[in-house]
Formats: C-alpha cells, structure tokens, sequence
C-alpha cells in the first residue's frame, strides 16, 4: 500500500514488527515506521493505565511533529501485577522475577493507543487485558528462560512465542497482549478519517 490522495500516510510511532505485523493482519500497512525514543520511566503515583495513556500520547505527538500531514498511530503496553509495573526484562534476573511475580496469578495488560489526524484531531484509550498463568515449575521456568525470547519484552514473556502455554485464561483482547488492539486501533483511526476499510483487504471478500 503507498500513499495517494486515497490512501494517506499512515505512520507507525514504533520500532515493533508485532505491531507492524498485527496492522498487516487487518489489512493495514504502515508507511513508516518512526519511534519516538521517549523516556517511559513511570512518574511517582501514577497507576499502570495512566502511564500507558501518557506513553502513547506523548509517542503519538513527539512523532506527529515530524510527520505533517500523516496520520499517526502509537501504543505502550503495560504489564501490571496489582499496582506494580512489570519492567522491560534484559537480564535473567529480572526476567525469573517477573515470572516467580506472575506465577499462579492474574495479572492486568494495559494498551495505551493514541492516533493523531493530519489536523490534530486526537483519540486516545486504555485497552485492559486480564491474563492468568498457571502455576510455573522450576524446569518450565528454566527452560524460558534459556530460550531468550524474553529479552525486551514487558513482564517478561510474549504471549505468541512460547509463553502462550503458560497461559491458563485470558479475558479481553489477544491482541492488545501481544502489542496493539486491534479492534480499538483501527476503530480510532476511522473516526479520525483514515480510510480504513478501503485498503486490501477489507472489501467484500477481504
């Protein structure tokens, strides 16, 4: 999909290829992909919703300010046990915590979602997720970890690798664990203009 007067410029305030990937699922491809490279430390007091509705706002703006005349969609996710916030794990350390943190518990995936018109008309939403692992043994929890496909990922795991089998009940949107929801991204977008069900796709056999 390129840009014409039809089909205007659709820039991705992110770096994911789960978000890219998730877009082209539904028919969406992205022009551009543009991160914002913004602080996402939590501020003192702020609930786990609130720091994923800043996050995106403040992507979806830092990236609409390089991008005139584009529509811009940006996302965080957010893993919350309770009202703590789950990190981005690097290490094993952190990420054998998060999962001794999740086993045998629910736990909460907030998506914030912030799409900005060419015209500055905004719509912003907090997706939330409630997710339930099973009980982790030593050897699963091992085994994950030696797989690495934890390594930048919120919480610790991607529910669409192998961390899907840990995965006891989920109630809400799948994709917005995985990275964007999708039913709230597209509709957002649409009631900003951006001709979502014109692209490839989304016509009657699509």
């Amino acid at each position: 999909m390129g840009s014409s007067p039809e089909s205007p410029t659709l820039v991705l305030a992110s770096a994911s290829p789960r978000r890219r990937e998730l877009l082209a699922q539904a028919g969406l491809l992205a022009d551009v992909m543009d991160p914002a490279d913004i602080d996402e430390q939590p501020r003192p007091g702020e609930t786990p919703a609130q720091q994923a509705r800043r996050l995106a706002v403040e992507k979806a703006v830092r990236v609409a300010d390089r991008h005139a005349g584009a529509y811009v969609l940006a996302a965080d996710t957010v893993v919350a046990c309770g009202r703590r916030v789950l990190p981005k794990t690097e290490d094993e350390a952190a990420v054998r915590r998060c999962l001794q943190m999740l086993s045998g518990r629910r736990h909460r995936v907030l998506g914030g979602i912030c799409a900005i018109a060419p015209d500055g008309r905004r719509a912003v939403r907090v997706v939330a997720t409630t997710v339930a692992f099973k009980r982790l043994g030593s050897a699963e929890t091992d085994a994950y970890i030696a797989s690495g496909e934890w390594r930048g990922k919120a919480g610790g795991y991607a529910i669409q690798g192998r961390a899907g089998a840990f995965v006891r009940g989920l109630n809400g949107s799948y994709s917005n664990v995985v990275g964007l929801s999708l039913y709230e991204a597209l509709t957002m977008l649409a009631g900003l203009g951006y001709p979502v069900y014109q692209q490839p796709g989304h016509g009657p056999n699509g």
